[in-house]
């Protein structure tokens, strides 16, 4: 069964199997994201909590990969992040998903396609996926908790290394610091994500549900740490260092 997003958006959004497939579907440019795609995403997270049909989440990107981040021409177009904007929409939605969700991860995982994971319950990464969030080297500051999540989940040093020198990382290095769950070669990687996804919308539901909100972090203070880190994020924006991060790299694109 089909349900919002679509080629419009370029987002596939689909259930079967008592999960809710949600795809990023614009290879042609590395799945970057779009407002319209956040947007939608984040339609598909939100209805999916409240429908007792969906058991669990799954998001993935395709075309061999997961998402290039941000569509910067688009981001720039539109309001800087506020509540209410897509981008927060959707991250809000997946941080407060009571549903297991579950990623699918290769290719590229920039900006966004690496924070994510902290608030997905099974991540599935083939060895040569490629991670990075390069915040800094933008003029801008961490988002989705990862601040916060990050450190707690590989440590202080590693996240040093991603959040401040914006190193990139594979899908190995990442299994080893416990961001990914689970090495899967790249050709059986949606497979066993959907079949995991499948697994768990099949197991008793309250269960599953009182489980994870046992397991995760409090909702309450994700969120709150989201709006500090966007607060820092729009003054980000404004920044002449973040306007010539910007400047430069759209016209590294236009080369």
């Amino acid at each position: 069964m089909a349900s919002a997003g679509g080629s419009d958006t370029h987002v596939r959004i689909e259930d079967r199997d008592g999960v809710r497939h949600v795809v990023l579907d614009r290879p042609a440019k590395k799945n970057a994201i779009t407002r319209a795609m956040y947007s939608a995403a984040a339609d598909a997270f939100e209805a999916a909590a409240s429908d007792d049909a969906i058991g669990a989440v799954l998001l993935r990107g395709e075309g061999g990969c997961f998402t290039a981040g941000n569509d910067l021409a688009d981001f720039l177009e539109g309001p800087p992040p506020d509540d209410g904007v897509p981008v927060v929409r959707f991250l809000d939605a997946v941080a407060a998903c009571p549903k297991p969700v579950v990623a699918a991860v290769e290719g590229l995982a920039i900006g966004i396609g690496t924070t994510i994971l902290l608030h997905c319950d099974l991540v599935f990464a083939a060895p040569d996926a490629r991670l990075r969030t390069p915040f800094a080297d933008l003029g801008l500051v961490p988002e989705a908790a990862s601040s916060v999540l990050l450190p707690r989940r590989v440590g202080q040093a590693r996240a040093a290394r991603l959040l401040l020198a914006g190193e990139m990382i594979d899908g190995t290095t990442a299994e080893a610091w416990g961001l990914v769950g689970q090495l899967v070669p790249a050709a059986d990687l949606v497979p066993a994500a959907t079949a995991a996804a499948a697994a768990l919308a099949a197991k008793p539901r309250k269960a599953m549900l009182a489980s994870k909100a046992l397991m995760r972090p409090d909702v309450a203070e994700v969120l709150a740490v989201m709006r500090r880190e966007f607060a820092a994020f729009r003054e980000g924006l404004r920044s002449e260092e973040a306007k010539a991060a910007f400047a430069a790299f759209l016209s590294r694109g236009k080369a």
